[in-house]
Order: C-alpha cells, then sequence, then structure tokens
C-alpha cells in the first residue's frame, strides 16, 4: 500500500497538469466554499486547509505558541496517542502536513480513493480532538528550542531578526513567530490551547482540494470536517506601521563573510502597479544570472557567489527586500554597486529588451508551477487568499504581457527608494560603520 502511494505521488507530480485546470467553485450543503480541480486520471486526491492569522495571532507574552501547536497537532488525537496516531496515519498510507507562518496556518492531506472516508475521519478527529499531552509538548518543544538555538548561530537568521525588530517594532512581525528561547519555554498547555482556538475558525478558512473527487464528494467531506468549527476566531492584527529608513546596521558577529539585508518600502499584491512592479524586480534582481544586480555584484566584479532581490507583499505589511554575502573586506563595495543599481533603476528605468527577456521568462516559467496536486491545491487557496478571481491562472501571463516599458519605468522612478534602502549587515564588515 505504501509503495502505491509513493509511486503515485511521483506520477501526480510528473502530470502535465497546466492545459487541464478547470477550477469550479463548490459551496457544501453547510455553506462552506471550496475551490476544486478534478482529476479522475488517478485514485488521489490533495486537499488544503488554510487559517488565516498564523503566528500574528500569538500574545505577546506567549510568543511561538501558535507555531509549536501547529506541531503538535499531529502528536496524538481523540484516543491516540503519538505513536498509535502515527501508526493508524500509515496504515492508511495517507500524509497530513502542517505549517505555521506569519500570516497563516495549513494543513495539507494526500490520500488515495480507496481510502477516502478513513482519511477524513482521521483527519477530523486531528482537527477537532487533538489531545496536546504533555509528554509530547515537551518533546516538541525541546525540537523547537533546539531550532532557535541554532538559529542564534546563524548570520542569515541574525539578520531576518535585527531587521524584524527595526522594521516592524511591537507588531508581532517584529519578532520571531517561532518564539525566543525565553517564550518557548515558559509557554504551557493552556497557552496552547489559547492558540488552537483562536486560528481554526470558519472566518479565516480556504479550501482548495485536486483529484479524484467529485464537488458532490468535496461538500460532503466540507461539512464533515469543518461545520463544527467555531464561526469567528481571535482578531487579526492591525497593519504593522513599517519603519525603513535608509542606512546601514552592522550586527557584529565572528565570521570571515558578512551577510547582509537589504530592505526599503515595498507594494501590496492589490495594487494596481503590482505586475509592473513584479517585472521590474526581476529585472533587478529576482531574475537569477540575468538580473542586473548578479551581474553587476557577480559577474563582473566577483564580489559574491548570489545576491537577489523579491517583493514581500505580506498581510499587513509590505516590503521589497533583498540578500546578499561577501567577504568583510568586499561588503562595503558590495553594499555601494547594490546601491548604485538601485539609483540607476530608478532615474533609468529598464531597456524594451530587458522587459521581453522577463515577460518570456515569467509566462514560460508560470506553467511549471503546476507540477502536482498538492502544489495545485496550495496555489488555490494562495488566490483565494488573496481576494485573486478563479480565473486567475488563465489569465495571469495576459497580464504580464499587458505590462509595457512605460509602466515599468514609471513604477521603478516612484517604487525605488535609494535614499530609503537599509543594510543589515552581519560579520566583520570593514569600512562600514552602523
Amino acid at each position: 500500500m505504501k509503495q502505491l502511494f509513493a509511486t503515485l505521488i511521483v506520477f501526480v507530480i510528473a502530470l502535465p497538469a497546466w492545459a487541464e485546470i478547470q477550477i469550479k467553485e463548490v459551496t457544501s450543503p453547510g455553506g462552506i466554499t471550496a475551490w476544486l480541480v478534478e482529476d479522475h486520471s488517478i485514485p488521489f486526491t490533495a486537499l488544503e486547509l488554510r487559517f488565516r492569522g498564523g503566528t500574528s495571532l500569538d500574545d505577546p507574552d506567549a510568543r511561538g505558541a501558535v507555531y509549536l501547536m501547529s506541531g503538535l497537532i499531529e502528536e496524538g488525537a481523540g484516543d491516540m496517542d503519538a505513536r498509535t496516531y502515527a501508526r493508524e496515519l500509515e496504515s492508511l498510507a495517507a500524509s497530513f502536513g502542517y505549517r505555521a507562518t506569519d500570516d497563516s496556518v495549513a494543513i495539507s492531506a494526500q490520500f488515495l480513493t480507496e481510502n477516502r472516508e478513513d482519511v477524513i475521519d482521521l483527519l477530523r478527529t486531528t482537527l477537532h480532538e487533538p489531545r496536546f499531552d504533555q509528554d509530547a509538548i515537551e518533546r516538541v518543544r525541546a525540537q523547537v528550542l533546539s531550532g532557535l538555538r541554532s538559529d542564534q548561530t546563524d548570520p542569515n537568521d541574525i539578520a531576518g531578526r535585527s531587521f524584524a525588530e527595526m522594521a516592524y517594532g511591537d507588531h508581532p512581525y517584529g519578532s520571531d513567530g517561532k518564539g525566543t528561547i525565553e517564550s518557548v519555554s515558559a509557554l504551557t498547555r493552556d497557552d496552547i490551547l489559547g492558540a488552537y482556538d483562536g486560528v481554526f475558525a470558519k472566518d479565516r478558512l480556504y479550501v482548495g482540494a485536486v483529484g479524484d473527487i467529485t464537488a458532490e464528494e468535496l461538500g460532503a467531506i466540507l461539512d464533515k470536517l469543518l461545520a463544527d468549527l467555531p464561526e469567528t476566531g481571535k482578531p487579526i492584527p492591525e497593519k504593522a506601521d513599517v519603519n525603513i529608513a535608509g542606512g546601514i546596521t552592522v550586527v557584529d558577529f565572528d565570521t570571515p563573510q558578512s551577510v547582509a539585508l537589504f530592505a526599503q518600502r515595498g507594494i501590496d499584491r492589490d495594487d494596481p502597479d503590482f505586475f509592473p512592479a513584479f517585472l521590474l524586480n526581476h529585472i533587478l534582481g529576482g531574475g537569477g544570472f540575468e538580473s542586473r544586480l548578479m551581474q553587476e555584484v557577480r559577474e563582473k566584479r566577483g564580489l559574491t557567489y548570489g545576491v537577489g532581490t523579491y517583493l514581500v507583499p505580506k498581510d499587513l505589511a509590505s516590503v521589497y527586500m533583498g540578500s546578499v554575502s561577501s567577504a568583510n573586506d568586499r561588503i562595503a563595495e558590495t553594499v555601494e554597486v547594490i546601491r548604485n543599481e538601485w539609483s540607476r533603476a530608478a532615474e533609468k528605468g529598464v531597456t524594451p529588451k530587458e522587459l521581453d527577456d522577463a515577460k518570456t521568462y515569467l509566462t514560460g516559467a508560470y506553467p511549471l508551477r503546476f507540477d502536482g496536486n498538492s502544489r495545485i491545491a496550495g496555489i488555490m487557496v494562495g488566490m483565494q487568499m488573496e481576494g485573486l478571481p478563479i480565473d486567475y491562472i488563465a489569465t495571469r501571463n495576459d497580464k504580464v504581457n499587458a505590462v509595457t516599458l512605460e509602466d515599468v519605468n514609471r513604477v521603478a522612478s516612484e517604487l525605488l527608494d535609494p535614499e530609503g534602502l537599509h543594510f543589515t549587515v552581519v560579520g566583520k564588515p570593514v569600512g562600514l560603520d552602523g
């Protein structure tokens, strides 16, 4: 059975799904909405449940509670302790996954059609009757604490924490969603129960399903799984007041190579100029070896192995970020080159060829995202959370191609802020003053 499940997963990942994706909206008899892609070619289904809020729902004095809770969901449920639960899941040849981010908690399930009823029963028990046994709490807590101790010696994590504290202050985004060693050590079972009660509710629920299942069957599953959830969960925090001022922050750390995060104000996902900004980012720093920053920083000067930029439109704040690492005695030059490229793009924009090449790459690469039922289910849920229309997959490349050179260059002049670009550098940089 397990071998058959593994074989089916490999087969599903290989499916040429792009052309066949037809999303339909399903509403259960109880009024729960989901997006569905039916594919009856193999007896396999992927189900994605996502709840908005994520680790941002933590109380200030219980940071890390949602993250720890998400790691405990599969550690026993109903009358099954952790070991019995794991054996039951394995016997059904099913897979469950749990993820907590700043903005959501997700539960993913993959299962064979022949075991669907039993898998849904187990998933319902998981969602509604988690045990949170004390021995499981201590075991998972120890794993989280081990990761946090490791993070304390990772320059990338140090840079991320320093930047977040500066940019977001007291907002939940301003500290690690996994918590701190002190906060996680102090978490009680009541804190975990409070996190559970705050996360899982209908008012923040999004569902996607892909595979061997009909709309009628999915509707029945939705009610069985989710109808008994509370109507509302814990209030989601207000938007963050982002504070990024131009300059450099140096965090002293004994390492031969400095790590830098650089950032400025960003752009929201629902902004009318998002697609021009998306293309601009690809040209400036998001396009791998063909990006301007990679050419200028790595190829021409050999200052780094890699540099990249990315738009970060979170639910409660948007920033535009990049990362780079370089030898301590070369990081100052690296910072200067990045600032110069930021300024050049803001003042002179991009070329027609750069825009055409970016469009070709981004439209050609887009179908490769849809490489399996689980990926498609996750993408559909993300679309719902971002407020995108149900036909977005079919129209997305048209939106990319509709962006003009004038659009990109206008957005470059308006969005890019060389004076407001802040570098957070972790290491022993030479020639940089924090």
